[in-house]
């Protein structure tokens, strides 16, 4: 019994070391699996360069470009990170895509082992992240926020060092290497830190978001200064920054309670994108047999340009022929067409756009040249990130004085095709244009003011009228103090009539100062002329008003006093909208909420005119005391209403 008891005892101790060995080695293989692993990196590119956890898309593809990577084999030892699928290009050796299941992964880095039949061995680390807020988190911008366009090469040149690529430690020498501000075409110098130090003169004007336009390598022989022919689109350039400085813009304006929109390239990309010399498949772009052929030669003679027939995305008649040509040309020689009908070419502009809205904590995607990619792709695209980030916003550029075009691409619009584009915002050139025309021009029955007033009368047209952009102007299009022939009363009348409409507000740098293209009007160049004060040694400063002229300095007054009123507003974010048709070269335009009531009255007399408020008395405001906005004085309203000279009156019954 003695004995048998000693056996016993034997076999339980040496069952618990093979338990405590089991558990140890279980725990060393947990450790191994789950922390950081010495980072090596034996691919010359992975994008996305790194994910996170906690997406609803459970899934995820890599992009691996390396010489003759195709003969290699992927493998990957990560608990919860599966490879469901791997391919290949067909028109090159040296890229794999591979579908990750990450459904059960946890953040952490971990090892992709790529082996060939010759037992060569790469390997390459990747960093799934942990998100840093939930998806609902991810507010984009609305009817209460007035966004700044900027250009950021001509905007402010914070940092001197980045201005030549030769100057940026690790940086490979770029091919538009000088700084000329003499050139309207060449670069001039203005980055991401310039931008940041001048946070607090764009907040103090009134505004709640900032668009640069595109911050991203253009790694172009010329004309690379305006962002829009991408050649990384992984990569903030190196001229205006780094991703970091990036992140850090993003950050500084969350704490001024500010949001940050990118400007996004779907339809194409640069001459010089990195993919162009070694195109994975051979219909990555659209219309490019002639490209392989004339690769080093490339230009005009060789490309099918895009018709811009961009009805043909509505068009019930119209022809195959001429919805290729407008979806599959090229915008000019310098920009390839991508082909977003290839599945790996969307899944890549999915994620891309996806990445950038996690790692820089955007508050807003602005998507350049709308209808020309394919369009089902645009709907998918949208909704992929609408599913992700329900909050978010996205607005994209339809170029089109036509409602019931902008209209079409709005999500909710009941389209006749049953096109649903998921996109929250379009932007709105049909009203921008109707203001101009209707302050500018003699008033008759169907010309001047009346012009605003039948524009709205087609907000019925629009699924949510309030989240259509409108705008002033742009980089594209005259400043808007040119195109108001340089009358100062005019462009502030405009200036608060797109303020105060039932839309989001977009407004170009440089017009609270009547910055202007009239020497070469319409010259794009000219129209993205450098912001006085940014650079060092500058005689006029507009940050600090040095040098400006009164009335530069009145038109800035003017600018702060209207945004940051409607900063605070609620019946201009939210409020219905009435109007009354246009009487006598005047036209009332009315905001309500609860008790605020805000009155926008456009006046084109240049003598005093007495107007009967009685026929407005539905307002209700008989017998009560408005603020104007701009000059603070109060004033009763009762039967009748002297405007004493042409111009603009902003009133409310609650001043902020």
């Amino acid at each position: 019994m003695k004995s048998s008891n000693s056996h016993f005892l034997i076999i339980v101790f040496l069952s618990l070391l093979i338990c405590v060995s089991c558990k140890e080695n279980k725990t060393e293989e947990t450790i191994e699996n789950q922390t950081e692993v010495v980072d090596q990196n034996d691919i010359e590119r992975v994008e996305p360069p790194h994910w996170w956890t906690g997406f609803k898309s459970d899934s995820l593809q890599l992009m691996i470009h390396h010489d003759n990577i195709a003969d290699f084999s992927p493998s990957i030892s990560y608990e919860g990170v599966t490879i469901e699928k791997v391919s290949t290009g067909d028109n090159s050796n040296n890229y794999l895509f591979i579908d990750l299941d990450i459904s059960k992964a946890s953040s952490g880095k971990f090892n992709i082992k790529f082996e060939n039949e010759n037992a060569k061995t790469l390997v390459a680390t990747y960093e799934l992240k942990e998100r840093l807020r939930p998806s609902e988190d991810y507010v984009g911008f609305n009817s209460s926020d007035a966004i700044y366009l900027i250009t950021p090469d001509r905007f402010a040149n914070g940092n001197v060092a980045n201005d030549s690529p030769s100057g940026i430690e690790g940086q490979p020498e770029l091919l538009e290497r000088t700084v000329d501000r003499t050139n309207s075409y060449a670069r001039h110098g203005g980055d991401i830190s310039g931008v940041i130090q001048h946070i607090d003169y764009i907040k103090n004007l009134g505004f709640t978001a900032i668009w640069p336009q595109p911050l991203l390598t253009n790694d172009m022989q010329q004309g690379s200064y305006h962002g829009y022919a991408i050649t990384d689109l992984y990569q903030i350039d190196p001229r205006f920054g780094t991703n970091e400085e990036y992140q850090l813009l993003s950050k500084k304006l969350q704490e001024n309670g500010m949001k940050l929109i990118m400007d996004q390239v779907a339809n194409h990309c640069g001459l010089y994108h990195w993919w162009m010399k070694d195109l994975p498949f051979k219909d990555w772009l659209n219309l490019q047999q002639n490209f392989e052929e004339n690769r080093e030669n490339w230009g005009n003679s060789f490309t099918t340009y895009s018709n811009h027939r961009r009805t043909t995305n509505q068009d019930i008649y119209a022809s195959e022929a001429d919805r290729k040509g407008n979806n599959q040309g090229w915008f000019v020689a310098t920009m390839p067409d991508l082909n977003q009908r290839n599945p790996f070419m969307a899944r890549y502009i999915i994620q891309n756009s996806i990445w950038w809205i996690e790692t820089a904590q955007l508050g807003g995607i602005r998507q350049d040249t709308y209808p020309y990619p394919d369009k089902q792709f645009m709907s998918d695209w949208a909704g992929a990130i609408m599913t992700e980030y329900p909050n978010f916003s996205i607005v994209g550029e339809e170029w089109s004085y036509n409602p019931l075009l902008i209209g079409y691409w709005q999500e909710g619009a009941k389209n006749n095709d049953g096109y649903d584009s998921n996109l929250k915002s379009t932007m709105d050139f049909a009203m921008q244009q109707k203001v101009v025309e209707a302050i500018k021009e003699e008033e008759s029955w169907d010309k001047g003011l009346v012009k605003i007033y039948e524009g709205l009368a087609n907000d019925f047209h629009y699924a949510n009228p309030k989240d259509i952009m409108i705008f002033e102007g742009n980089h594209d299009m005259s400043r808007i103090f040119t195109q108001m022939d340089g009358d100062v009363t005019n462009t502030k009348m405009a200036m608060a009539t797109y303020a105060v409409m039932p839309r989001i507000i977009q407004m170009y740098y440089g017009t609270e100062i009547l910055m202007d293209d009239f020497e070469i009007p319409g010259d794009h160049g000219l129209i993205r002329t450098d912001f006085p004060g940014g650079w060092q040694g500058d005689t006029v400063n507009a940050f600090t008003g040095e040098g400006l002229t009164e009335d530069q300095k009145d038109m800035q007054a003017f600018i702060t006093k209207l945004f940051n009123f409607r900063k605070n507003s609620k019946a201009i974010h939210d409020g219905k909208t009435i109007h009354f048709a246009p009487f006598v070269g005047t036209y009332f335009l009315y905001r309500t909420l609860g008790d605020e009531t805000v009155v926008l009255i456009l006046n084109k007399n240049e003598k005093p005119i007495t107007i009967d408020l009685n026929y407005q008395s539905e307002m209700g405001l008989k017998g009560k005391t408005l603020t104007n906005v701009i000059t603070g004085e109060s004033q009763l309203w009762g039967d009748v209403m002297e405007l004493k000279e042409k111009g603009v009156t902003l009133l409310t019954t609650k001043m902020n």
